[in-house]
């Protein structure tokens, strides 16, 4: 699930217990275990991305992966 924290930014959280915690080897998280789809991790990035357009923030894409 994606929620917006207080300054308005997307935040990725579990969909079965909420926890925003993920171990990025596995795709996983660490609180439940609960696979993170990957359809979630996609439209997190979309609404990251249009966070950043948004407050005008430069990624450096030379770290991005």
């Amino acid at each position: 699930m994606i929620f917006h924290n207080p300054r308005g930014g997307p935040e990725l959280a579990c969909d079965e217990c909420g926890c925003r915690w993920f171990d990025r080897r596995t795709m996983a998280c660490y609180e439940c275990g609960a696979p993170v789809p990957a359809e979630e991790v996609e439209r997190f990035n979309e609404e990251i991305a249009r966070f950043h357009r948004e407050k005008g923030i430069v990624v450096n894409e030379m770290n991005k992966k």
